[in-house]
């Protein structure tokens, strides 16, 4: 899988189920009409109680400039040093947007399906920011890349 490049994302979630966020490759376009993602996350992971319940995200697409928060969002760091790491701004559906992404697609999860080790979550795109400048982030071969 590691040589299965892919944009590097920050999903965020905030509602009743708490405050989380996850660095995340397994993102991609569905759907224009009507507007939908698919994300998916690890049923293991901290992230994925909060998600479910929330029943919202907001995926954002990282900037090359942001490999560094990815990692932060990638690894064990706790939730508040998590999100302590960078500016934010809440949508009006009230998770998390990163100030300076290069696109935040906030999102409802109308469907989710079980894929081995991990849930599938198709997205509805309720609100779309993004911005013109900037670099965009992969990961492939187990490193990051600027484009």
């Amino acid at each position: 899988m590691a040589q299965l490049g892919a944009a590097v994302t920050i999903v965020t979630t905030d509602g009743p189920g708490g405050r989380a966020g996850f660095a995340a490759t397994a993102v991609c376009s569905v759907t224009d009409d009507p507007p939908t993602l698919l994300v998916c996350i690890n049923r293991a992971s901290s992230a994925y109680a909060p998600v479910r319940r929330n029943g919202r995200i907001c995926v954002n697409v990282l900037a090359a400039k942001h490999a560094e928060l990815s990692r932060v969002f990638g690894g064990r760091t706790p939730i508040a040093e998590r999100f302590a790491a960078a500016s934010w701004r809440e949508t009006r559906g009230g998770t998390l947007e990163l100030d300076g992404a290069l696109a935040s697609f906030d999102c409802d999860i109308s469907t989710a399906t079980q894929a081995g080790t991990h849930d599938v979550f198709f997205c509805r795109v309720l609100s779309l920011r993004s911005r013109s400048e900037g670099q965009g982030l992969i990961y492939f071969d187990r490193t990051y890349h600027a484009l």
